[in-house]
């Protein structure tokens, strides 16, 4: 057999080196991209992201300086690949923060509204996420599904827009969740599917979801 010259040799062992070192890349980078776990109640499909932080940027700035944030979320069901919605649940979410204790406290406006405060950032974060629900009445536990979650920081000129004298626009809501968003606003969209209930694991029963 003959002998590969010198500078192929070379080559082959660059190429084996760059392949070792793009592997390793290639994972830390998709276990640094937060990732959404989905579970089911018997009423309610809940979500959770642990690694997914939100309070930073432009919006804890607005925090620190004893301004009022609202985030609108909405987690959405599909009946296909991210194409076909067939439900969908937005909330507003109103967070403001203590600058004598630096501590963030977190309302959610609603039929079913809560609210905490004297928390770390990490945990109002996590008591926001966890609270989110989606109502799973009428689905076919054997059926597959797939979900949306998004969650963004609006405007202030955007609340004039969202609260009128009837109360919270729930269409407007809608609107302003799904539309693009600009580059001042933080903006986050964690999708997961295709799954079943009967494969999701069980968490203890909440209040339901209309």
């Amino acid at each position: 057999m003959t002998a590969l010259p010198a500078r192929d040799n070379r080559i082959t062992r660059r190429s084996w080196l760059l392949a070792g070192l793009v592997i390793p890349l290639s994972r830390a980078r998709a276990a640094a991209e937060p990732l959404l776990h989905v579970s089911f109640d018997g009423d309610n499909i809940h979500v959770a992201a642990p690694s997914l932080h939100f309070l930073t940027g432009k919006p804890l700035e607005r925090l620190r300086d004893a301004a009022t944030v609202v985030f609108l979320s909405q987690l959405t069901l599909y009946n296909d690949a991210f194409i076909t919605p067939f439900r969908r649940n937005p909330e507003r979410i109103v967070v403001s923060y203590d600058l004598w204790e630096e501590k963030f406290a977190v309302s959610i406006p609603g039929p079913a509204a809560r609210s905490t405060s004297h928390l770390e950032a990490a945990q109002a974060e996590a008591w926001v996420i966890d609270g989110l629900a989606i109502s799973a009445l009428g689905m076919d536990p054997s059926r597959p599904f797939w979900l949306k979650f998004e969650l963004h920081a609006t405007n202030p000129s955007d609340l004039y827009k969202l609260v009128g004298d009837s109360g919270i626009s729930v269409s407007v809501l809608i609107e302003m969740v799904t539309r693009q968003r600009g580059a001042d606003n933080s903006h986050f969209t964690l999708m997961a599917g295709p799954l079943r209930l009967a494969d999701l694991p069980r968490t203890p029963r909440a209040p339901r979801i209309g």
